[in-house]
């Protein structure tokens, strides 16, 4: 059975070819400004040569349709036709309270997304955007809808609900709904596997730590809080977004600096984090910042773990223990030095770095000693293998 996984943007996607008898991945490549003239699309089979097109690529359809293009190509490709996908399995961000798993996508299930756009404007309407495109050129393919808020759907009232008006989550729906549900979905699964445990006996805190940062606790299986909450801006310090902050300060900055709802949402979301304290937003460059002696890099640093820590302190309590902790993503799975660090700072979790493993990149691997009450792991996310086997597992 082979699944073609799609992740749209407004001006990009993403995708991967999988032959789900192993879970191979036959091809996998992205294109770029869509809706420009000077469009890149890039692409590598598994054990060929990686090939890159600019051209002229205005919108989604004509994107995908080079995708497919390029996935039957006699030299570049995997498949003779595109018939030879048996389903579509697409990203889609934001569920809302309708979506809390995987779902064939029919006319109704567009119909709700488009309703669900106001609460995801920069994701949603090109995830559906991408939808569309996929059945206009293969009509006949099943498409499946996997979310990044579904894993969260399981947390309880209790941790979802903000201390508001509760008639303003009744009519608007504003609550906590977490994102990254994928990857932590696969991570935590992943770390059961590693531990030869049934995941339905387990405590796992999940750091999915990106640009985009969030953590999740996970019991049973199940997600019971996490740290992103109506939007991707609660929560821990991230690249450009400022996480957690008093919401009255917020209104006492719109005044002193005479801004509007548009530039605070900016300066939140675009301006803040790693980049509003130290100038820059990628960790490697924090880390080169504090080889250098500045000071500043070496606060943002600071300020990152500490946010870290303490969510992972208050899922302990959330939970009553821990069994694993499981760091992922850009700077969870490349940076040993915060790993280090936030290790050190948990010693009542009984934990012992074996700092050989924590040096090790790019595989599935445990970073504690074998005498640790609670075991770390570090291990690759794969969000799309995620969206693959729910897509199967619809379809077959």
């Amino acid at each position: 059975m082979n699944i073609f996984v799609l992740n749209c943007g407004s001006s990009s996607l993403k995708y991967k070819l999988y032959a789900m008898e192993n879970e191979q991945v036959l091809a996998e490549g992205r294109v770029e400004r869509i809706g420009q003239e000077n469009a890149i699309i890039t692409h590598q089979s598994t054990g060929k040569e990686k090939v890159s097109n600019t051209m002229p690529i205005l919108e989604h359809t004509v994107a995908i349709r080079e995708c497919l293009n390029l996935l039957t190509h006699a030299e570049h490709g995997v498949i003779k036709n595109v018939n030879e996908i048996d389903a579509v399995g697409h990203r889609v961000v934001h569920g809302g309270e309708s979506f809390s798993d995987s779902v064939l996508i029919n006319e109704r299930t567009k119909e709700i997304l488009d309703s669900l756009a106001e609460l995801a404007p920069l994701h949603n309407p090109a995830n559906v955007t991408g939808i569309r495109a996929a059945e206009k050129i293969m009509p006949k393919t099943p498409q499946v809808a996997v979310f990044d808020t579904a894993f969260h759907s399981t947390i309880p009232p209790h941790a979802f609900l903000y201390a508001i008006p509760y008639s303003v989550y009744q009519r608007h729906k504003v609550r906590r709904y977490g994102f990254h549900g994928t990857s932590h979905k696969y991570v935590s699964q992943r770390a059961a596997e590693m531990m030869g445990r049934d995941i339905a006996d387990l405590k796992i805190i999940s750091c999915h730590l990106g640009n985009g940062a969030s953590i999740a606790a996970i019991e049973g299986g199940k997600s019971v809080d996490t740290s992103m909450g109506f939007t991707p801006l609660e929560g821990l310090m991230m690249g450009t977004r400022s996480g957690d902050i008093d919401p009255g300060a917020i209104f006492y900055i719109m005044k002193k600096e005479g801004l509007s709802l548009h530039e605070i949402d900016s300066m939140l979301n675009k301006h803040s984090g790693l980049y509003g304290i130290a100038g820059v937003s990628d960790m490697r460059d924090i880390e080169k910042g504090i080889e250098e002696d500045d000071k500043l890099a070496k606060v943002a640093f600071n300020i990152y773990e500490y946010r870290i820590r303490k969510y992972i302190g208050s899922y302990v309590a959330a939970m009553n223990g821990v069994d694993a902790i499981v760091f992922t993503a850009g700077i969870g799975e490349n940076t040993p030095a915060l790993r280090t660090k936030l290790i050190s700072h948990l010693p009542y979790l009984g934990i012992s770095i074996n700092e050989e493993n924590n040096k090790k990149r790019g595989e599935d691997i445990e970073i504690s000693t074998p005498d640790s009450r609670v075991k770390v792991f570090v291990i690759p996310t794969d969000e799309e293998l995620v969206i693959a086997r729910d897509t199967a597992s619809l379809t077959s």
